[in-house]
């Protein structure tokens, strides 16, 4: 028996020998990976980033054959590296598809089998493989129900990608299932989230049967929801916002006006919270809409929409300033695409109010700003390809070259599906086919006929009876024109649309005046230029202090004739010194773009060879 105990005895004491070896073995390991982790990160976060040393640090830790979990997960940290800072796509994909399959056979390993899934289908993405991407998106949304915070994310961007595809069917349904899934795991604040951004994509669809009663929901659900000041205030800008943009594609300016006022002390009251640091108890809460910084410029920027469609040209440029400075001081630290998105938005409306108040030449230029923004963007440049060739059309008008203007409208027209856009051409495109004369008759009846009657927007309806007047006019029907222009102030008035008023009350003004009626004539041509000087809208107010020139010299009013007369020359002297600037610069062959992507250069032109004839 003592044989046997010292035997047993000695036995224990190697296998207590070779366990302390195997666990000293295994915190060496650990120390390694730990130091190894820590040196990446270092690297990482420096200034600049020392990105090649970041990946080797990663790459040390395969050698000492680590465990699976973290294998995986250094696959993973490797792959986002890859993916985040270099052009090395390839690696990229490789470390995050091995992070992928190894966290599946992991059991109970979330954090890195759905991170690597969501890379992985962004990467997809980012090449053009949305068919690989989709089936990685489902098989991740399918298991991740056990995890509320992943599941929610995944279907978020599950639906994101529907969203980028044009299937707005999809991605609703998607949000839809989002949202029943944020109610049973108990996130009132993740399923207005869902149904916000399924509200967005039916306000896109124009399905507003099925928008009202969601936008409802979503206020009630924001009212009721007591948690987070700052995450409660954004589900209330969001719904705001959406409220607005609903109303102003509506053409409903004045209607806006209380929604609006909400939406901008909403802001007013998130940039005086702090950042509450203090984590959801809820894993399913972990989501935010924008930063406040982008809530910010957004609401700017919805604030610019509402005073150029209400003809408050000056407001609109002032808010334009200061949301393309906060931009500016944005990129500088975020290289979101969504701020490129504001930016374009923002330049597309303050090019608008230039050409209207007199200044082609500074929005010529910042046409190009949009070109070269375009440029770096393919998905930028799908958005609004249309959107800029109707920016050159308009361009085009003002400086009085019509058949440029009617090719930029046309292949406006060819690249957009978006019925108030399409709507918002016809127009113009209708009023350069009048200006062009009686070639174009036919085809203007045809179209003001075929697409007016059945706008959305309140807007563009008052907008076609106005062009639908200047039609008449032309053609010497001066009763149907006063008709048609009178519907258009109507329209006008009810909803404060300035400019539309100004420019109906000076034709109708016109039409008086041809009609040898100088009292009516003088009725609408005073306030017309009222308007105009308020707006400032330096066509209208040219063309109205012609009218009161050849008004009051009809009345023999010789004092009131000349002062009218003088109004006029320097207006026109105004515009000829902007329209020679404009037609100098580079970007003036701008106009002659009517395929594929925008110009990289410009070659400069000797001097403008414009017409100036019906400008002056």
């Amino acid at each position: 028996f003592r044989k046997r105990d010292a035997k047993m005895a000695a036995q224990a004491a190697a296998a207590a020998q070779a366990a302390a070896a195997q666990a000293a073995q295994a915190e060496a390991a650990d120390s390694w990976y730990l130091a190894l982790l820590g040196f990446a990160e270092h690297f990482r976060t420096s200034s600049p980033p020392k990105i090649r040393l970041c990946v080797h640090c990663l790459q040390a830790v395969f050698p000492f054959k680590p465990p699976q979990r973290i294998e995986a997960r250094t696959h993973l940290q490797l792959g986002s590296v890859l993916y985040h800072h270099t052009k090395n796509s390839e690696q990229a994909r490789s470390h995050l598809e091995k992070a992928v399959s190894a966290g599946r056979a992991i059991p109970q390993f979330e954090d890195v089998k759905f991170e690597a899934a969501s890379l992985l289908s962004e990467l997809y993405c980012q090449e053009n493989s949305v068919d690989a991407a989709k089936p990685l998106l489902r098989k991740a949304i399918q298991i991740s129900q056990q995890t509320p915070y992943w599941h929610c994310r995944l279907l978020f961007q599950l639906a994101q990608l529907h969203t980028l595809e044009k299937d707005l069917v999809s991605a609703c349904d998607l949000l839809g299932v989002g949202a029943e899934y944020a109610r049973v795991v108990g996130s009132e604040y993740t399923r207005a989230l869902f149904l916000l951004s399924k509200g967005m994509l039916l306000l896109m669809e124009r399905k507003l049967q099925e928008v009202h009663p969601l936008l409802t929901l979503c206020g009630q659900i924001v009212e009721n929801w007591q948690g987070n000041p700052i995450q409660k205030e954004s589900l209330r800008v969001f719904f705001l916002v959406l409220q607005v943009t609903h109303y102003l594609d509506a053409g409903q300016v004045k209607s806006v006006k209380p929604c609006l006022k909400q939406l901008q002390q909403c802001i007013q009251t998130i940039s005086t919270l702090h950042d509450d640091e203090i984590l959801p108890s809820n894993p399913a809460d972990l989501f935010h809409w924008l930063p406040k910084e982008h809530m910010c410029v957004l609401v700017y920027l919805v604030t610019v929409m509402h005073s150029m469609q209400a003809g408050y040209l000056e407001k609109a440029q002032k808010y334009t300033d200061k949301a393309l400075m906060q931009l500016e001081k944005l990129k500088m630290l975020d290289c979101s695409p969504i701020l490129s998105s504001f930016q374009v938005i923002l330049l597309e409306h303050i090019i608008m109010c230039r050409l209207v108040t007199g200044h082609k030449a500074t929005a010529l230029q910042e046409i190009s700003q949009v070109c070269q923004l375009c440029q770096q963007s393919p998905r930028l440049f799908s958005n609004h390809a249309a959107q800029l060739h109707t920016l050159l059309g308009l361009y085009c008008v003002s400086v009085n070259c019509m058949d440029n203007a009617e090719a930029q409208f046309t292949t406006a027209l060819r690249l957009t599906n978006h019925q108030e856009l399409w709507a918002f051409i016809v127009t113009n495109l209708a009023s350069v086919y009048i200006r062009e004369g009686n070639r174009h008759q036919e085809v203007v009846g045809d179209m003001l006929h075929v697409w007016y009657p059945f706008s959305p927007s309140h807007c563009l309806r008052a907008a076609a009876f106005y062009v639908r007047g200047l039609f008449s006019f032309f053609q010497g029907r001066y009763n149907e024109a006063k008709r048609f222009l009178r519907e258009t102030l109507k329209m006008s008035n009810a909803e404060d649309l300035n400019r539309l008023t100004a420019c109906s009350l000076v034709l109708l003004g016109h039409i008086f005046y041809v009609l040898g009626n100088h009292r009516e004539s003088n009725n609408m041509v005073v306030p017309a230029m009222q308007l105009a000087s308020k707006i400032p809208d330096m066509s209208v107010q040219l063309w109205s202090s012609a009218l009161l020139r050849d008004l009051n010299k009809a009345c023999g009013n010789a004092m009131d004739a000349h002062e009218a007369a003088q109004m006029h020359q320097n207006f026109s002297q105004q515009l000829l010194q902007d329209h020679i600037e404009a037609c100098s610069l580079p970007e003036h062959n701008l106009i002659t773009w009517t395929d594929g992507p925008p110009p990289v250069q410009f070659q400069a032109q000797n001097g403008p060879n414009t017409s100036l004839a019906s400008l002056l």
